[in-house]
């Protein structure tokens, strides 16, 4: 008897996107980022990095972008020397600029596991289209629904 569902082949997308260029650069080796010791609690931290690149796994081309980084931090900050030298790893790097932003998110919780965190790429546009991903750890005061651009036309409104 056949399992029935997706299947998880090499299969190609019309444009030739696969499950493997999906999946370049999420396991990638980075340096890790390091963190020292918060002095203070009840405060926000935001990071704005306005010259993110990386590469397309597909087309090989630059992909460019503003990474911004906010979180409440517990009992450690980002050190941003060791964030500098981590994200300018992203520069050769083939990866999807969605799983960029979430593996950053990953990246920044491991190294000072914050109350809570949100990565938000915004993406030059390509095609005519802009893109923002957000991708978030605990509950954000406050944030429990983004709103990405202007008000949505159909039912509910714009965000998610």
């Amino acid at each position: 008897m056949k399992k029935k569902g997706k299947k998880t082949t090499a299969r190609a997308t019309p444009l030739g996107y696969t499950l493997a260029h999906a999946g370049t650069g999420r396991k990638a080796s980075l340096p890790k980022i390091d963190a020292w010791a918060n002095q203070y609690r009840g405060y926000e931290i935001r990071i704005d990095i306005p010259e993110f690149t990386s590469i397309c796994p597909k087309t090989k081309l630059p992909d460019f972008g503003t990474i911004t980084i906010e979180y409440l931090p517990d009992a450690e900050c980002l050190e941003l020397k060791s964030l500098k030298h981590y994200i300018l790893q992203y520069r050769n790097l083939g990866i999807f600029y969605e799983n960029a932003v979430n593996r950053i998110l990953e990246d920044v919780v491991a190294s000072c596991s914050p109350r809570w965190a949100m990565v938000t790429g915004t993406f030059t546009p390509r095609g005519g289209m802009r893109s923002t991903i957000v991708a978030r750890h605990g509950g954000a005061p406050g944030r429990d629904r983004v709103e990405i651009g202007g008000p949505s036309d159909g039912p509910g409104g714009g965000g998610f």
